[in-house]
């Protein structure tokens, strides 16, 4: 039988059949990684829309340490939302919303992407991963995206800071922001608070997405026992799944790591008009808010924290599995 059409390598005969067989095999080994970047990138977007303004009341308060005057004293969560909008506006509720959408999109975007290639290259003769090897991926996958977005969120929290008490000239945005600290303070200060960032992103994606697998894979195991079916993931999980899926993970990760984030909102304020800044280093914060906060020092703002990052992670796990699943669909159909 001669064939309609074929080609000749090292003396093979390789049909238009067996080519599209190759082709599909190598998509498959791809284990949908732009897939997993763009979903991630969608979710990332969507929970920074929803959650913005909890997310300025929780710097506000993370640097707040009462030994500063550059911010107005708040009560709780309700009265600093009402004290902004009152003295700022919307403007103030969203201040630092364009780096916070930036990072955040490529956060999520390459999160997923690193994390889907670490579980590859981690998966290759195993039949599953171990939570020690989800532990490794997801920290890996953390420590990459922190030293490519470092610059985003220093800028995203000096513009969340920036309030009618403060003294220095405000930045007019995030070009001007990036303009001004590369002027002033050079390109160091864009990685202000990197060690403590290193630790929070290593450690806080490693546990959350650590509990999410696992808690993932028992949901799906147990409604697998109930099923009489054959049936995968997508088919036994819902939306309300992966939503609390999502939230119990988030809470664990935030109880755990959020002394990390108070240490680097506090490395990353804006030094005072001589230019001092007002912590040198992280052993620096450490010593200074143990001994006049103690203990309630680091989670000072913990309350907007989980409002904003429980339910937020909830959206992000949803909008993520749901695209990823329709992006999934559309390359079968294709």
């Amino acid at each position: 039988m001669v064939p309609s059409f074929s080609a000749f390598v090292q003396g093979q005969e390789i049909t238009t059949a067996t080519v599209s067989r190759r082709r599909m095999s190598a998509l498959k080994t791809v284990d949908w990684q732009w897939e997993n970047a763009i979903a991630g990138s969608v979710a990332g977007l969507a929970t920074v829309g929803f959650s913005h303004p909890l997310d300025v009341v929780r710097t506000r308060f993370q640097v707040s340490d009462g030994r500063t005057s550059n911010l107005p004293l708040y009560k709780n969560t309700p009265h600093a939302l009402w004290t902004i909008a009152r003295l700022e506006g919307l403007r103030g509720l969203y201040a630092g919303f364009y780096p916070a959408v930036l990072g955040s999109t490529i956060s999520w975007g390459l999160y997923f992407f690193f994390y889907s290639k670490a579980k590859e290259r981690y998966s290759k003769g195993r039949d599953e991963l171990s939570p020690g090897l989800h532990l490794a991926s997801a920290a890996e996958a953390g420590a990459l995206v922190c030293f490519c977005t470092n610059p985003l969120w220093l800028v995203k929290t000096r513009l969340q800071l920036q309030t009618p008490l403060h003294q220095n000239q405000p930045y007019s945005g995030l070009y001007d922001a990036v303009r001004t600290i590369l002027k002033e303070e050079g390109w160091s200060a864009l990685y202000k608070g990197l060690v403590p960032g290193l630790f929070l992103q290593v450690t806080h994606g490693a546990i959350q997405f650590t509990a999410y697998e696992e808690l993932r894979k028992a949901v799906v195991e147990f409604r697998s026992a109930d099923s009489e079916e054959d049936s995968s993931a997508v088919e036994l999980l819902n939306t309300i799944d992966y939503a609390a899926l999502g939230a119990s993970s988030k809470l664990t990760a935030i109880l755990l790591t959020y002394p990390f984030q108070v240490i680097r909102s506090r490395l990353q304020q804006r030094p005072s008009k001589g230019g001092i800044p007002i912590y040198m280093d992280s052993w620096h914060v450490v010593k200074e808010t143990a001994r006049f906060e103690g203990l309630r020092g680091f989670y000072r703002g913990i309350t907007p924290n989980m409002l904003k990052n429980v339910p937020a992670a909830s959206i992000t796990f949803i909008v993520y599995e749901n695209v990823l699943n329709m992006l999934k669909y559309t390359r079968r159909k294709d």
